[in-house]
């Protein structure tokens, strides 16, 4: 999922690439998409084979690390603030996080090379610098998913319903998430004065870490999955006005060719060039047939010189269409001028009233 949004949000990148905030947004996903992938058993160990012992720990901790940083500082960007209390604070989180990692290859290179690849259920956990690795560690994570929480819930206050609520679910992963951080912390010390696996208290933590984790990434894909739920259903009503405009089209462009942009051929070669042009195709033919019917309105007039074309019924205009298009001549004087009329005014100031207006129209027309 982490990957997806990572893919999302690049594209969206790509189309506003000076675009700061989004650029921190995406090196955030793509953070954290990177460190889930070093912490899966076999990447681990293959990095691990492949440069020495305890390297993946490291890489982990710092790309992840590095991503919660990236989302600290992505919400102090997004939200507003005083600037130089901004700059203040994301020097400190960047210092931090610098800090933490330096401490934590330290701590590694300190520990003997057949104890690097310790985790949470080593016998080792009372030697000093095996401890310390969790204890810093998970004090960084709880402090880092504290403040992206309170940051979220910040943002949330200021941002649209579907976002708003994407990040108060994502809120409460980052709380479950801080929980669990420190669960693990009372692990290490559990362990440390009472050598043992304590088995219960280590699995209720892990499935409070990876409900929490799945209630983040559900609220980061929320809005995305809203956002995209709306696009395509933006597309699929676009194509259908498109095609419902296109009786009215064809008899306008007939007329009046030289009002017809360039069309873009739509062979199997273009298939995905149009449905991603979906949305400029249905206005490029909105605004074709309204001028189409500018230019025919003077014939309009000589049709029916004494209707109100701008409010009569999508039918009847319709048919006075039909009259005054083999009243138009096949070739206009230049020289001529024709004053314009008022036609098919829609009942509100807005794109989708003028679109319904002309759609009526052209229905109208292929029952003529």
């Amino acid at each position: 999922m982490l990957i997806v949004g990572t893919a999302w949000k690049f594209l969206d990148l790509m189309r506003a690439p000076h675009d700061k905030v989004l650029r921190i947004l995406v090196s955030c996903l793509a953070l954290l998409a990177a460190g889930q992938i070093l912490s899966f058993p076999e990447v681990g160990s293959t990095v691990d084979r492949l440069t020495g012992t305890g390297v993946t720990k490291v890489a982990f901790n710092g790309l992840y690390m590095s991503g919660l940083a990236a989302l600290t500082v992505f919400f102090l960007s997004a939200v507003p603030g005083e600037p130089a209390l901004r700059r203040r604070q994301i020097r400190f989180n960047v210092s931090l996080l610098g800090g933490v990692v330096i401490l934590l290859a330290a701590l590694v290179a300190a520990t003997p090379e057949s104890m690097r690849g310790h985790s949470l259920s080593t016998p080792h956990m009372a030697r000093p610098t095996i401890a310390l690795f969790y204890l810093v560690g998970n004090s960084y994570f709880i402090y880092a998913y504290l403040a992206s929480a309170v940051l979220a819930l910040r943002f949330a206050r200021m941002a649209g319903p579907h976002l708003a609520a994407g990040l108060r679910v994502m809120t409460l992963g980052l709380a479950g998430m801080t929980a669990a951080s420190a669960g693990r912390m009372i692990l290490v010390c559990l362990r440390i004065w009472e050598p043992g696996s304590h088995q219960a208290f280590n699995q209720l933590n892990w499935s409070t870490g990876d409900w929490s984790l799945g209630l983040v990434l559900v609220g980061i894909s929320y809005s995305a999955g809203v956002q995209l739920f709306t696009y395509l259903r933006s597309v699929v009503r676009h194509r259908r006005m498109y095609r419902e405009l296109t009786p009215l089209w064809t008899a306008l462009s007939g007329a009046f060719p030289e009002l017809v942009l360039h069309e873009v051929p739509t062979g199997s070669g273009h298939r995905r060039w149009w449905v991603r042009r979906a949305h400029e195709r249905f206005y490029r033919r909105l605004v074709e047939c309204r001028d189409g019917l500018v230019r025919l309105s003077p014939y309009l007039v000589q049709v029916a010189p004494t209707a109100d074309l701008a409010r009569l019924p999508a039918d009847q205009l319709a048919r006075y269409i039909a009259e005054a298009l083999k009243l138009k001549p096949t070739s206009e004087n230049v020289d001529s001028s024709y004053p314009a009329a008022r036609i098919a005014l829609p009942a509100a100031d807005d794109l989708h009233s003028d679109a319904g207006e002309l759609i009526a129209i052209s229905r109208a027309y292929t029952k003529k």
